[in-house]
């Protein structure tokens, strides 16, 4: 009866060890392809309005999905998605004043 207990007592904590490895792994996955897409972010941050109308709408931007709107004339809203699994990364908004404007 006693390694009866013993064996299901070890087995469980090789499965629980297993598990932990296995989130381990995911967890630098993910933190890998996090700081790829914030390094993809700050570029598209910088970018001008003329670049940021080029890009309007969704498209492909190697591993991932770029979503590009204009709500309104002087403010773009940005968004970097999963291309798998359609999960949003990193969302930003933009301003960019409006051809015409006056400086302040």
């Amino acid at each position: 009866m006693a390694l009866s207990i013993l064996t299901t007592a070890g087995a469980a904590l090789v499965a629980m060890t297993v598990d932990s490895m296995r989130a381990v792994t995911r967890a630098r996955a993910a933190d890998v392809e996090l700081r790829a897409a914030d390094a993809f972010f700050t570029a598209v941050a910088l970018w001008p309005r003329e670049d940021l109308d080029r890009h309007l709408g969704s498209r492909h931007q190697g591993v991932w999905i770029m979503r590009v709107d204009r709500p309104r004339e002087d403010l773009y809203e940005v968004t970097l998605s999963d291309s798998t699994r359609r999960r949003v990364l990193l969302k930003t908004s933009l301003y960019r004043r409006a051809p015409g404007h006056a400086t302040p």
